[in-house]
């Protein structure tokens, strides 16, 4: 009789194991975001969705900047608007011309074309490239010109204790 109780036991286990992981990954990962392109956002307004394409051109303007994806406006299949008031970019969207990238969100429609806005840089994945990397590095200002006419000694270096900051 003891047995039995354990085999059962064991069967119930083995059965719950293969109902767990025997599902597709379809079914174990519903509220995984569904990745399509650019082409293809047309088919899943109002939807959450991970949309990917390649940035070709970038508009910016005073309230908000414009990225568009494998095409250029008009022709664009998806745009990404970047709201500049509730938005926490603030990165160069410059960076981001000639990269492929994917954004996640709300698909909407506006004009019958399709639109997701930026509204954290958390929707943003730069393919290849570390968002750190792109949007945290420091701009590189180019050294000061020295005008020739002047003959100002060069001053020495600082003997003060601290250090300098560049």
């Amino acid at each position: 009789m003891p047995s039995n109780v354990c085999m059962r036991k064991l069967l119930f286990v083995l059965a719950a194991f293969s109902f767990t992981f025997g599902l597709s990954a379809t079914e174990t990962n519903s509220l995984a975001l569904l990745k399509i392109s650019a082409f293809n956002a047309t088919n899943y307004y109002d939807q959450e969705m991970i949309v990917t394409g390649k940035v070709v051109q970038v508009t910016i303007r005073p309230t908000m900047t414009y990225l568009n994806l494998d095409e250029k406006y008009p022709d664009s299949p998806f745009a990404v608007v970047i709201f500049h008031s509730h938005s926490s970019f603030y990165g160069n969207a410059n960076a981001l011309k000639g990269k492929s990238i994917e954004i996640k969100g709300k698909i909407k429609n506006y004009h019958d074309r399709p639109e997701m806005s930026l509204d954290n840089t958390n929707q943003l994945t730069v393919i290849g490239v570390t968002n750190l990397e792109l949007f945290l590095k420091p701009k590189i200002e180019p050294a000061p010109a020295i005008s020739p006419s002047t003959n100002a000694v060069p001053s020495a270096p600082s003997t003060n204790s601290f250090p300098e900051i560049m």
